[in-house]
């Protein structure tokens, strides 16, 4: 893992590294997306074969319900526990997150509330690439299930055992053997087999992303997910502990990005030291292995406000304040998670804690935060309009709308005079 001086050219090199636009992703989610828009699920079942490796015509698209049941036999009940455990805590956060309806009275007359409604139908996309993610099922579904989503798809390429043992755990029972930009595809336009939805969630590989930003002037999506990204500030904590948080969001693929930003050389020098010791720990089929090498970096930064403006620019997916959190943390406006103190380990927030992990990536920190219950939801607002209040706003209206021309909206107020 490299250290280097944070200079302005080093900083200029690490936010364009993240501004490459991927071609090749963009012209291949394009072509699929068209095929399957144009012959729907023929094109559907030759995509899912060619790229997924599954003959539709010998297995069902859709996983049988007895399967899942199956599954909920082949995991153990420690493994159930946890996803239970962990769920509870998703749910409990999510339900906080909820909006909630109110009314106020602007002035006489004059009433202004929000009803909170679900989307209608939803599609979750779970990536199964060496193993299908159980957590993006659980951070995905349940914050819908808490807004009252009443139709959820999901998607995997492949799912496991443990996937649909989780499914059986949440109720899910709308699952496709399917991935890539064919299942955004799917989702985003529908075929006879795949219903149509509002809004696709969860993260996935380079095309995933890319079908996903094609699909979404015609669908919603959550966000632009790219390369995991983790980011560890300070000028003290235990080398041991930073090494091993920045070797667990490393390890999530080759182009992750793993950043130690601090003041203390000799910090640095420990970091370095135990990031290289853990490293040759892990299997040489790790991405970590290669994560570390092509992007990870130890950033050296003259002061802590240098380090927190740094910061900020960047904005990390997940940064991690392990000394001086709560003073380090007022200097921070743009991240998508943050763990205080030394026993916040990074993956605590992947799997259990409670906050979902579904997170900006790419500098969208700076736009939006992570993923929540009002990301499964629409918040309506209502208007009640009493001639006592008609009657105290009309002049203004009138007024307004003839400043910018709009004589039929004039005329609407008029005509109730």
């Amino acid at each position: 893992m490299r250290i280097l001086r944070l200079t302005p050219a080093v900083e200029k090199k690490l936010l364009r590294a993240r501004q490459e636009h991927d071609a090749e992703a963009q012209r291949i989610a394009a072509e699929i997306i068209h095929d399957i828009r144009r012959r729907g699920d023929a094109a559907l079942s030759a995509w899912v074969k060619k790229l997924d490796g599954i003959d539709l015509h010998c297995k069902h698209l859709w996983i049988a319900e007895s399967e899942i049941r199956a599954a909920s036999k082949q995991v153990s009940r420690g493994f159930l526990r946890a996803l239970e455990h962990a769920a509870r805590n998703v749910r409990r956060v999510a339900q906080k997150q909820l909006p909630k309806p109110w009314t106020m009275d602007v002035e006489p007359g004059v009433k202004i509330g929000q009803v909170v409604r679900p989307i209608d139908a939803i599609g979750c996309y779970i990536p199964g690439g060496r193993f299908a993610l159980v957590s993006t099922m659980v951070m995905t579904v349940v914050p819908a299930q808490v807004a009252g989503v009443r139709d959820i798809q999901v998607v995997c390429p492949r799912p496991n055992a443990a996937l649909l043992a989780t499914a059986g755990v949440l109720g899910v029972t709308r699952i496709a053997r399917m991935g890539g930009a064919q299942a955004i595809a799917a989702l985003a336009y529908g075929t006879k087999r795949v219903a149509r939805v509002e809004k696709i969630f969860g993260p996935g590989n380079r095309f995933v992303t890319a079908a996903k930003q094609l699909v979404s002037s015609d669908c919603a999506i959550d966000l632009p997910a790219g390369p995991t990204e983790a980011v560890v500030l300070g000028a003290t904590g235990n080398p041991r502990w930073i090494a091993a948080d920045l070797l667990a969001q490393a390890e999530h693929a080759p182009d992750a990005g793993s950043y130690l930003v601090t003041t203390s050389t000799r910090l640095a020098r420990h970091v370095q030291t135990e990031v290289a010791r853990q490293l040759h720990k892990l299997a040489a089929t790790n991405p970590a292995q290669t994560s570390m090498k092509r992007t990870g970096a130890i950033l050296v930064a003259p002061s802590l406000h240098a380090a927190c403006e740094f910061v900020n620019r960047f904005a990390p997916e997940h940064l991690s304040l392990p000394g001086n959190g709560e003073a380090l943390l007022k200097q921070i406006h743009s991240t998508g998670t943050v763990f205080l103190g030394p026993w916040g380990a990074q993956p605590l927030g992947d799997y259990a804690s409670g906050s979902n992990h579904v997170l900006p990536t790419g500098g969208w920190a700076r736009k939006r935060g992570g993923l929540s219950t009002v990301d499964f939801v629409k918040s309506i607002s209502v208007q009640t309009i009493t001639r006592q209040g008609f009657r105290r706003l009309a002049g203004t209206v009138e007024i307004l709308a003839t400043s910018e021309g709009l004589v039929a909206h004039g005329n609407a107020v008029r005509v109730r005079r």
